[in-house]
């Protein structure tokens, strides 16, 4: 999970690429300065690499850093930098953005991953595909730092079996006649089935579908659900509860006999505060 050179360099394009009119009009670009970033609340820390990559990119000496992961107290000292002025105001906003960004993310993880814990704590959280554009990459990462896993990745590493799929295909609309053609064409795959009604789940229960996605159910629907359904002797098939899980139903969801929780809320998490000095050397 790791943005490349280019992504830096596009960041840094965003808000330097005509100078800083300030700094240069005020001529205290060449005076030499220290950068703190400090956590204004508690959270759990993202971003902070990749801050530490932009400014190094433009020249600023990067001398500490904590690591993405780190669950930071309020006034821990996230990243420190020294070098000229125009240098570190060139690279203040975009850093401090990407690190309240990501942080918010990974700090929301934490939280529906903590309260998941509690109560199941064999109970997986992993987060969707349905990040915001251009961001899949550093989202991710965000929900590896605060302690969730990945739903997939995209249209290419998972196979998944939408209604929306067996609408197209005529006299094999029936989930098991879906399945089997999944199974034949890529023996080697898990099969996962997203169904909307609890009849439909049984049936892919009985198609003998790996992991059987349940689509916006209730709580006590995904309870019936998994008390129907019986397990194969590999542990199959995998309930998974998807749609419109966040941190204040995790907790019920948790015990409603699903393995797995399947949430994007993490990816629209508000931005948290993160406190940046820029002071005189």
């Amino acid at each position: 999970m790791r943005l490349s050179d280019m992504e830096i360099e596009r960041l840094l394009d965003e808000d330097t690429r005509f100078g800083d009119m300030t700094t240069r009009a005020l001529g205290i670009g060449d005076a030499p300065a220290r950068m703190t970033f400090t956590a204004r609340r508690q959270l759990v820390l993202c971003g902070s690499d990749e801050a530490a990559r932009l400014l190094s990119a433009l020249g600023a000496s990067v001398s500490a850093v904590e690591r993405f992961g780190t669950h930071c107290d309020k006034g821990t000292p996230l990243l420190e930098a020294t070098r000229p002025a125009a240098v570190l105001h060139a690279g203040w906003k975009a850093a401090q953005i990407l690190v309240e960004w990501a942080s918010g993310i990974a700090t929301l993880t934490d939280e529906i991953v903590t309260a998941v814990r509690a109560v199941a704590p064999k109970v997986a959280v992993l987060c969707t595909r349905k990040s915001i554009p251009f961001t899949r990459q550093l989202s991710l990462k965000a929900v590896i730092a605060g302690g969730g896993g990945i739903h997939w990745l995209g249209l290419s590493d998972t196979v998944m079996l939408f209604p929306e799929h067996r609408a197209l295909m005529g006299s094999m609309t029936e989930l098991r006649d879906s399945i089997s053609r999944l199974r034949e064409r890529l023996p080697e795959r898990a099969i996962m089935a997203e169904v909307t009604s609890e009849a439909d789940a049984v049936k892919a229960a009985e198609a003998e579908a790996d992991v059987i996605q349940l689509e916006k159910f209730s709580v006590d629907a995904v309870r019936r659900v998994a008390q129907q359904i019986e397990k194969r002797s590999d542990g199959r098939p995998i309930i998974a509860a998807a749609g419109g899980i966040n941190v204040q139903n995790a907790t019920e969801y948790a015990l409603s006999g699903a393995d797995t929780l399947i949430t994007s809320a993490p990816f629209y998490a508000v931005p948290l505060d993160v406190q940046v000095c820029i002071e005189p050397l």
